[in-house]
């Protein structure tokens, strides 16, 4: 039996999952991650695709969120439809949240949930609240 405050629960086939855990991981979001790696969904966050490279800085915040948002677009699109993530670290920005939507739109797919943990920036925890897809950490304490 699955206990009332899993938000694996309503996710349907573990495999298929797709979560967004925004602001700093505590060990709230920890055990989640946990138990997401239990299910063998795919952890993805930005710093994790980047290659270690030598690069030079790129010239102003927008160039970084143009980069930030063209390496996620990839990865999005490569992936199969039907796979289950954890997304950390991304959507940073209320306009990522807003492109993230639309390639989630562009599938027919949608989230399972989001999860805001300490530091989740305030725009971005009201667009998932409107949307209905926000999880709140309080509900989620076992």
């Amino acid at each position: 039996m699955t206990p009332i405050n899993d938000p694996f629960s309503r996710s349907g086939a573990p495999a298929k999952a797709k979560f967004l855990l925004l602001g700093s991981a505590d060990f709230l979001t920890e055990s989640l991650m946990n138990r997401a790696r239990s299910l063998n969904l795919e952890h993805v966050s930005p710093a994790r695709l980047e290659r270690p490279e030598i690069s030079r800085r790129p010239a102003s915040a927008t160039v970084e969120e143009v980069a930030r948002l063209a390496l996620m677009r990839r990865w999005f699109f490569t992936r199969k439809p039907d796979a289950g993530f954890v997304l950390t670290d991304f959507p940073a920005t209320l306009l990522q949240a807003i492109v993230f939507d639309e390639w989630l739109d562009a599938r027919d797919e949608s989230l399972n949930g989001v999860i805001a943990g300490p530091g989740s920036l305030e725009s971005l925890v009201t667009h998932y609240r409107t949307l209905g897809l926000l999880l709140e950490t309080s509900d989620l304490a076992a």
